[in-house]
């Protein structure tokens, strides 16, 4: 169930390692992402946040986030191509 997930530590634990608290990031391959998995986009959505790294680097990839309001600003451009 968690195979899929990326953990990494909340900017509210402390340096000392106690009071940690780890959440994660569910990726999903983009629905347009070809079947070969040559060109491949994932994203994972927080409450207020969308994540989105180049699946073929896995956890090595670069991420950006972007606010839901932007997120869906740019689906909305996509799919229009305007």
């Amino acid at each position: 169930m968690t195979e899929g997930l990326t953990w990494f530590k909340s900017s509210h634990s402390d340096s000392q390692g106690g009071n940690c608290l780890e959440v994660a990031l569910d990726w999903r391959k983009s629905s347009h992402s070809d079947f070969e998995d040559a060109a491949c986009v994932e994203v994972a959505s927080c409450p207020h946040t969308i994540h989105v790294r180049d699946s073929k680097l896995g956890t090595q990839s670069p991420q950006f986030a972007v606010t839901g309001v932007a997120w869906t600003a740019f689906v909305s451009y996509a799919r229009t191509g305007a």
